[in-house]
């Protein structure tokens, strides 16, 4: 079911959000802020500053409703759980936007250069689900490595075979575990694996860490070839460019330990679907877990739905109850500071009145941040 649901403006300022329909969950948790019926909690906000206020979950095709109200739409709302697709071609159809803001970390949804050539502002609540995913991986990494998928599967179809569970099962402890992009993500899984005795953490970033922060996480730098090479476990952390996108693919994952695992909670595309596949058919990765797709919603036949040992999710890792509140705080505080004329924080700006921010150019990322007072802090549930 379509979700629409608008209010009325005098003055032709509208404001357009693409959510999912959150359904009868949505209508019973008032906190499922991302789903289409709440809105993220901002028509009285928007209504107060006399915005025509659309909220729909119909993104695909050249009728969606995505499409018809972006052609007079000044702020678009999209979040990366069901990604509102914003292409060089829409953006030329839309000539009164402004602004586009994730609600969330990751606006690779964005076509940034048409967005820049157009003169628009790209922004996203950074840091708002820094914990959310980051607690995710943990749990994803425990799930392959002691195999709880299959095990629990064969309980609930009425199984018990505790040796066919247990010959795939092993502990954390002793492994080697690496990350693929250490920032605010990667950092906290590092940090929150120290309590697991691993053998060694390692990391892999365009650029290394400083020597304070390796010691105080104890991570090692490594580069890409030597963290799939000597890893039991990667976790991917980096975010999607054009750099990335398939990285993960066939000759890399054919370097790894046999029987290693991927866990991916960053973008779907930076992992090659169908070589993921592959190798676990034939059992070079001992397992995959993540919870984003190259195409979300994902395909009903996409070829990681029924691959082996796999551990896909839809893409939840970031949008607990708690970090609903955090991006839904984040993305009216974007709105009002843009509509009044105030500056935005430095790091939620992706492209700022047409031209691409510092930060987000990988030559100039900021170590500065790591560990500091986040979103996290700011706002308890």
């Amino acid at each position: 079911t379509i979700q629409i649901k608008m209010t009325t403006s005098t003055n032709g300022k509208k404001v357009l959000a693409v959510l999912y329909d959150g359904g009868a969950p949505a209508k019973r948790e008032p906190r499922l802020l991302a789903a289409s019926e709440n809105a993220l909690g901002l028509r009285p906000f928007l209504e107060g500053l006399g915005y025509e206020y659309i909220v729909t979950s119909d993104k695909e095709g050249a009728n969606s409703m995505l499409d018809k109200h972006l052609a007079d739409a000044e702020i678009l709302i999209s979040t990366p759980f069901h990604p509102a697709y914003l292409t060089a071609e829409r953006i030329a159809r839309a000539p009164k936007l402004k602004l586009a803001v994730t609600a969330g970390v990751g606006s690779d949804h964005v076509d940034l250069i048409a967005a820049a050539a157009a003169g628009l502002t790209v922004a996203e609540v950074t840091g708002s689900n820094v914990v959310s995913v980051a607690e995710h991986v943990v749990m994803m990494i425990l799930d392959l490595v002691r195999n709880f998928v299959p095990a629990h599967l064969q309980v609930t179809s009425g199984g018990w075979d505790v040796a066919a569970i247990a010959e795939h099962a092993y502990d954390l402890e002793n492994k080697v575990v690496g990350t693929l992009g250490c920032g605010r993500i990667g950092q906290r899984v590092m940090q929150r694996l120290q309590g697991f005795d691993c053998k060694e953490l390692l990391y892999s970033d365009y650029a290394q860490l400083p020597k304070e922060t390796e010691a105080k996480l104890k991570v090692r730098y490594v580069t890409i070839e030597e963290l799939f090479k000597v890893c039991d476990v990667v976790t991917v952390n980096c975010p999607l460019h054009k750099d990335s996108l398939g990285l993960v693919n066939a000759k890399l994952i054919n370097t790894m330990r046999k029987g290693a695992y991927i866990v991916n909670t960053a973008r779907g595309a930076i992992c090659n679907k169908e070589d993921v596949a592959a190798a676990l058919q034939s059992g070079q990765l001992g397992g995959y877990a993540g919870d984003v797709w190259d195409v979300q919603p994902a395909p009903k036949d996409h070829c990681w739905r029924q691959a082996p040992n796999n551990a896909m999710t839809p893409h939840y890792s970031g949008t607990t109850l708690d970090a609903q509140a955090r991006y839904a705080a984040g993305t009216k505080d974007i709105i009002d500071r843009f509509v009044h004329g105030r500056e935005l924080n430095v790091a939620d700006v992706i492209v700022n009145k047409g031209k691409l921010a510092p930060q987000y150019d990988k030559t100039s990322k900021d170590h500065s941040l790591v560990h500091t007072a986040g979103w996290e802090a700011k706002t308890k549930v």
